[in-house]
């Protein structure tokens, strides 16, 4: 596209947030929030094709200003925190819902795996989970105890360590995928086919709804380390499919997004640490119902925030959208005439 045409295509929008930006007019957070995304699409659509031209230097400007207006005014706000998880994240998290996707069925494939490969290897399940644990949980078996693994230790210790080690997994299934996301598939197809073989171990003793207990927090942090591992997969896969991008611009825009991906789960995994410390160690002998409600509540809460919340969200804010698009288009086509 020549850049007479970007920009009779796209100057109506740059105009008015530039307006709105100059004459401080409120602007509604998600309005505002689609606004300056798709000024910094442009700003990168413009530093690959146009470098060095008088509309990249405008773009330049227009997005610093808009960048001290979000961030920087915000920092005197006591609610930035809470805006980013409210609305920054969901409505930038809806255009990854396919690679989440995409990522919950690799870890499907790996779990499958480890329920095929236990009920036809009796010794699979040693090789995944080791030795020690496997004795260990045998020996707590036959004492009528199969989840006294899960009461060792104190309830702060066992939620701090949990915690970070949640959050260590989290990580590495982020930064691994900067192997081409080779990296990031091998933590997905290792914590799954673990996952398989757990389950199936238990089935083997007859045990499977004692696993019940273990979802009080697994919920949870499964369900989160799938999230961080589709971080991972935006990433590498931004280098492998860079799209109208260059390669370095597609990966620096990859690593960014799914870093804000990774921020996002960090509550969660303070919550599936805190439940494991403090209330899976009673899942024995907590009511069935107060269990399973956990356990809903949980899948709940991660289904509505990572996929029903975007999508409700952007939906409030497609009007805007509809209406940028409609001018774009009309401008494409008086461009065109």
């Amino acid at each position: 596209m020549r850049e007479a045409s970007f920009v009779k295509q796209n100057k109506e929008k740059w105009l008015v947030f530039e307006k709105a930006l100059h004459n401080n007019v409120k602007i509604n957070p998600d309005d505002l929030a689609s606004y300056y995304i798709q000024l910094t699409n442009d700003l990168s659509f413009a530093q690959t094709y146009y470098p060095e031209s008088k509309t990249l230097l405008y773009l330049n400007s227009l997005a610093s200003q808009a960048h001290q207006k979000i961030y920087i005014t915000k920092k005197e706000s006591k609610n930035k925190i809470i805006s980013f998880w409210k609305y920054e994240f969901p409505l930038f998290f809806q255009q990854y819902h396919k690679t989440l996707l995409n990522t919950f069925l690799i870890f499907m494939a790996a779990v499958l795996i480890g329920v095929i490969s236990t009920l036809n290897d009796d010794s699979f399940v040693r090789l995944i989970l080791g030795d020690a644990y496997v004795n260990l949980t045998i020996e707590n078996i036959e004492k009528g105890e199969p989840m006294a693994i899960y009461k060792n230790g104190s309830n702060i210790g066992t939620f701090l360590g949990i915690t970070i080690n949640n959050i260590r997994v989290a990580i590495l299934a982020f930064a691994f995928g900067v192997i081409f996301s080779i990296g990031t598939i091998y933590i997905l197809f290792s914590n799954g086919v673990m996952l398989g073989a757990f389950i199936t171990f238990f089935y083997n003793y007859g045990l499977l709804e004692k696993t019940s207990t273990i979802w009080l927090h697994g919920t949870i942090e499964i369900s989160v380390i799938v999230i961080a591992g589709c971080a991972g997969l935006v990433m590498g896969n931004s280098f492998l499919f860079p799209k109208t991008y260059s390669r370095r611009v597609s990966f620096t825009k990859g690593a960014k997004d799914g870093l804000k991906i990774v921020v996002s789960t960090i509550p969660f995994f303070i919550i599936a640490g805190f439940i494991e410390g403090f209330i899976t160690r009673y899942g024995e002998q907590m009511p069935s119902f107060i269990s399973y409600g956990i356990i809903f509540l949980s899948l709940f809460i991660i289904v509505y925030y990572y996929i029903a919340y975007p999508i409700i969200l952007n939906k409030i804010a497609n009007p805007l959208n509809q209406k940028n698009k409609i001018s774009e288009q009309n401008l494409h086509r008086t461009s065109i005439a």
